[in-house]
C-alpha cells in the first residue's frame, strides 16, 4: 500500500473511531491509559446500574453531603463522572460514576483498561422496578471484569429499599441473591463472591453499606481492628467506632458485631460535634480584635482543616452538651494499661 492510500485509511479509522458511541461517554481530558500505567492510581471503586437507579445520589449524599431530598433534581448521568476521595491515609480511592446506558459489547469500548486497576465494583440494584433486567447486566457486567481482573470486590446494593416492608426487603434480597448466583453457578463462575446489602439514602444503611466496602480496601484492616479490640479491653467502652468524620464511613470497628442504632448514635454525635465545633468558631471569630479581622481567612476550610477543627473542638463541645444538657461532662477513663498500650 502507498503512502498516501494507507494515509486516507488511517483519516478513515480515526473518524469512525470520533463517531464510536463509546467516546461519549468520556471527557476530553480522561486519561485512562495513562492512568492504568500509573502505579500510584488510587484504587478504583466503580458504580454501575441501570439508568435512574440511584448511582449518582448514593455519591451525592454520602461524600458531598447532600440532603437526600435535593438528589430527586439530580439530571440523568450522560458521562463517566472520576473523583477523588482522600480524606486521610487510610481512606484514599477513586469512585468512578457510571452511565447506565454503557454497551460493553461496544468493540471501541475499552473495558479491559477500566477494570485492570478497579479494586471495588458496585452494582446497584433499584428494588422498586423490575429488576430482570438489573440481574441480567449485574451478570454480564462481573463476567466481564473477573476475566480481567479476578481480585475485585462485587458488591451489589440493593436500593431504594425505603419504601418497602421488612419482609419485603428481605424477599427482594433473597430473590436476587438466586438470580445472581444461579447466573454465575451457569456460566461456570460459582467461585465468584457476591456480596449484597439493603441500601437507602434517607437512612444510615447507605453509609454502613459504604462502610464495608471502603474496608475491604483497607490492608491495615487486621491491625486496625485489633487495636480497638485492645482499646475496648482496657476501658469501660461498649464499642469502637474509627469515623472518617465528614463522610460519617467507619474504615475499622471492633470484633464485636455491629448494632445499627450504635452506629446511628455515633453518626448522629458527630453531626452535633461539627455543628458546635463551627459555632465555637464563628464566636472566636468575632470575639478577635478589629485589628486581627483583616487577616481572618474568608476561604472555605480545607478537608484537613476542619477534621482539625473538629479535634481541637471536641473538648469544648462535650462542655457545651453537659451544660445544655445539665449534665456532668463524661471522658472514657483508661487506665494506665491502655496508655501504655498505645
Amino acid at each position: 500500500m502507498n503512502p498516501a492510500a494507507m494515509s486516507r485509511k488511517t483519516d478513515r479509522l480515526a473518524a469512525e473511531d470520533e463517531d464510536s458511541p463509546a467516546l461519549a461517554y468520556w471527557d476530553e481530558e480522561d486519561d485512562l491509559e495513562a492512568d492504568s500505567l500509573n502505579p500510584e492510581v488510587k484504587p478504583r471503586i466503580l458504580l454501575m446500574g441501570l439508568r435512574r437507579s440511584g448511582k449518582s445520589s448514593i455519591q451525592k449524599v454520602v461524600f458531598h453531603k447532600m440532603s437526600p431530598s435535593e438528589t430527586l433534581f439530580l439530571e440523568s448521568t450522560n458521562k463517566i463522572c472520576r473523583e477523588d476521595v482522600s480524606s486521610s491515609s487510610f481512606v484514599s480511592f477513586q469512585i468512578w460514576d457510571f452511565p447506565g446506558q454503557i454497551d460493553f459489547f461496544d468493540p471501541t469500548f475499552d473495558y479491559e483498561m477500566i477494570f485492570r486497576g478497579t479494586g471495588a465494583l458496585i452494582f446497584v440494584i433499584d428494588s422498586q422496578d423490575d429488576y430482570v433486567e438489573a440481574v441480567s447486566r449485574l451478570h454480564l457486567t462481573v463476567t466481564r471484569a473477573y476475566k480481567v481482573n479476578t481480585n475485585i470486590n462485587f458488591e451489589v446494593f440493593i436500593h431504594k429499599v425505603d419504601g418497602l416492608s421488612d419482609d419485603h426487603k428481605i424477599q427482594k434480597q433473597r430473590d436476587i441473591h438466586r438470580r445472581a448466583n444461579d447466573d454465575l453457578v451457569d456460566a461456570g463462575l460459582q467461585s465468584i463472591n457476591l456480596s449484597f446489602y439493603l441500601t437507602s439514602i434517607y437512612d444510615h444503611s447507605i453509609f454502613e453499606a459504604f462502610s464495608k466496602v471502603v474496608q475491604k480496601l483497607i490492608p491495615q484492616l487486621p491491625t486496625l481492628e485489633n487495636l480497638l479490640n485492645i482499646f475496648i479491653s482496657n476501658s469501660c467502652i461498649e464499642k469502637a467506632f474509627l469515623f472518617d468524620v465528614l463522610s460519617k464511613i467507619y474504615i475499622a470497628t471492633d470484633s464485636s458485631p455491629v448494632d445499627m442504632s450504635t452506629y446511628e448514635l455515633c453518626c448522629d454525635m458527630i453531626d452535633v460535634v461539627i455543628d458546635i465545633s463551627s459555632l465555637t468558631e464563628i464566636l472566636t471569630t468575632k470575639s478577635c480584635s478589629v485589628e486581627t479581622q483583616p487577616f481572618i481567612s474568608t476561604q472555605h476550610p480545607s478537608r484537613a482543616e476542619r477534621n482539625q477543627t473538629v479535634k481541637y473542638s471536641f473538648d469544648l463541645s462535650l462542655q457545651a452538651l453537659s451544660v445544655m444538657l445539665e449534665v456532668p461532662t463524661w471522658r472514657p477513663s483508661l487506665s494506665s494499661k491502655a496508655h501504655s498500650t498505645f
